[in-house]
C-alpha cells in the first residue's frame, strides 16, 4: 500500500502489520474535506487489498481526532500530496447533494464497515458528526480521557447525512440515538463509555501505546477467522437467527478447514501458545 503523507493524513506501516491512518492538520482539528475523504477510500481500500497489513488504526494529531466537515474549505485547494484525482464535490444542487453523499462521505464509512480487516479509532480528542460516524464505522474505539463526541448537525440545521442515524442506533439503540441526536448532544469520553459509543477510554498520554498493545493482540490472531467471523457479526445485526445461522455455516466451511484451525486444535493439545498466520509469514 502506498505510505506517505496525502491530503490531510500520512500513512505509516508497522510491524506486524500495522497501518496507522493519522490525520495531521490539527490546527483544522483534523475537519474533513470532499478531496481527503476520497484519498481515504483509497488508502482503506488497499488496506483491505494488501496481505502486510493485519489492522488500521485511525487516529488524530492535535486536540481533535476529527471535528467533522471543514465547511470553510469543503472541495477547496491543498498543499499535500492527492492520491487519487480530484473530482465535483457535488452539493451544488438537490441531486448533486445526493451524489456526494452515495459517492464520497457516506463511502468512506462502508468502505471502513466493509473491511474484512479490523479496525481501530484511537479517538485521541473531538470527534464529531464525519469525525465521529467515522470512529463508529470502526471495530474498536478507545478514546482518550479528554476525548468529546457528538454529533449536533442540528445546530447548523443539517442532517448526520453520512449514515450517522444508522450507527447510532447499532450503538445505542432508538431511544438514546432520538435524544443524542435531537438535543444536539456532544458528550465527554466517560459519557461515550457509558452510551456504549467506545470500547474503552484511556488517559491521553497512554493512547497511542494502549491501542498500540491492542493493534498488536488482533495482528497475533488468526486472521482468516477473526475476518470471517467481523463480516458475519455485522450480518446477524442485520438478518434473521435462520439467516445468520446460515451465513455463519458457510463461513465455518473456510474456517474448518484452514491451516490456523489445526493450529489452534494442536497448540491446545500440546499446551503452548498458538502460532497462527503461518500463511502471511512473507509479508512481514
Amino acid at each position: 500500500m502506498d505510505t506517505g503523507q496525502f491530503t490531510g493524513y500520512e500513512v505509516t506501516l508497522e510491524k506486524p502489520g500495522i497501518a496507522w491512518i493519522e490525520f495531521n492538520e490539527p490546527e483544522k482539528l483534523n475537519g474533513m474535506s470532499a478531496r481527503k475523504k476520497r484519498d481515504l477510500i483509497e488508502t482503506v481500500t488497499q488496506v483491505q487489498m494488501d496481505n502486510a497489513v493485519r489492522v488500521v488504526v485511525f487516529i488524530g494529531q492535535g486536540r481533535g481526532f476529527c471535528a467533522g466537515d471543514n465547511l470553510k474549505g469543503y472541495g477547496g485547494e491543498t498543499e499535500q500530496k492527492p492520491l487519487v484525482p480530484a473530482i465535483s464535490h457535488g452539493h451544488d444542487s438537490p441531486i448533486g447533494t445526493y451524489n456526494g453523499l452515495r459517492t464520497i462521505s457516506q463511502a468512506l464509512n462502508l468502505t471502513i464497515r466493509r473491511l474484512d480487516k479490523l479496525s481501530i479509532a484511537a479517538i485521541n480528542g473531538v470527534a464529531i458528526q464525519t469525525g465521529l460516524s467515522l470512529a463508529l464505522s470502526c471495530d474498536f474505539k478507545v478514546a482518550a480521557s479528554e476525548a468529546r463526541l457528538g454529533s449536533a448537525t442540528l445546530r447548523f440545521g443539517l442532517l448526520p447525512d453520512e449514515g450517522g442515524q444508522f450507527l447510532l442506533v447499532q450503538h445505542m439503540g432508538v431511544a438514546r440515538t432520538i435524544d443524542f441526536l435531537i438535543r444536539k448532544k456532544i458528550v465527554s469520553a466517560d459519557e461515550a463509555l457509558e452510551l456504549g459509543l467506545v470500547n474503552e477510554v484511556v488517559p491521553g498520554a497512554e493512547l497511542r501505546d494502549h491501542v498500540r498493545h491492542l493493534a498488536n493482540e488482533l495482528c497475533r490472531g488468526p486472521q482468516v477467522s477473526m475476518r470471517l467471523l467481523k463480516r458475519s457479526v455485522y450480518q446477524a445485526a442485520e438478518l434473521s437467527f435462520e439467516q445468520a445461522c446460515e451465513d455463519i455455516a458457510t463461513r465455518t466451511g473456510i474456517s474448518d478447514h484452514h491451516p490456523d484451525s489445526a493450529e489452534g486444535v494442536a497448540s491446545f493439545r500440546e499446551k503452548r501458545e498458538p502460532v497462527f498466520n503461518e500463511w502471511l509469514k512473507e509479508f512481514e
